[in-house]
């Protein structure tokens, strides 16, 4: 069964830390050109490429990051 997924990230709270990046199986994360209130580049969605693995969800020290994954 496969699987189509999207991320939300808070990118106020966001301080770019790259660890969601590093963890993206699919390599869907990429971290913004533009910066936040507190001046960090947050993490922004890259690609399409989303499964919804919910890894980056996981890994992110400030829990930033909801998942939405949908059957396909």
């Amino acid at each position: 069964m496969a699987f189509k997924g999207t991320i939300e990230i808070d990118t106020q709270r966001c301080k770019g830390c790259s660890v969601c990046i590093e963890n993206c199986p699919n390599k869907c994360i990429r971290l913004s050109k533009s910066v936040n209130s507190k001046g960090y580049r947050f993490a922004e969605l890259a690609n399409d490429g989303c499964i919804g693995c919910a890894s980056c969800a996981i890994v992110c020290p400030d829990s930033v990051i909801t998942v939405y994954r949908t059957k396909i």
